[in-house]
């Protein structure tokens, strides 16, 4: 499984981004997705996580309601869709792929990983 995040970049407080995640494998609705961020000087902190084709989602508290993820599974890509950015969400953002079967929010429950793609939040 390879993962290509993309769609990073600088904006400013208030603004969006959305940021996509290719993935190259077989069968993309037998993984569960996470998206993950690591800010400066900081541990990597889960963001968002989906499961493969049931819709079940779950976010971290910060985030909620301003980030959404999704995934086309026909394209191969989880998206996360980010709304009202805070200079607190600087960070390297990296996707993430899971194969158990249930949906989780630690980074070490996840196989495989993208290389990150850089979101700057200026204030």
């Amino acid at each position: 499984v390879q993962l290509q995040a993309y769609g990073g970049g600088l904006v400013q407080a208030g603004d969006y981004l959305r940021l996509s995640c290719a993935a190259s494998v077989g069968t993309f609705s037998m993984y569960r997705m996470g998206w993950f961020r690591r800010a400066p000087g900081k541990e990597r902190e889960f963001v968002a996580a989906i499961s493969g084709s049931t819709g079940r989602i779950f976010y971290t508290d910060s985030v909620k309601g301003r980030f959404t993820i999704s995934r086309d599974n026909a394209k191969n890509t989880v998206y996360l869709q980010m709304n009202s950015l805070k200079p607190e969400d600087t960070a390297v953002y990296y996707c993430a792929a899971r194969s158990a079967p249930w949906v989780a929010t630690r980074p070490n429950e996840y196989n495989y990983w993208g290389q990150g793609t850089l979101v700057t939040v200026s204030s």
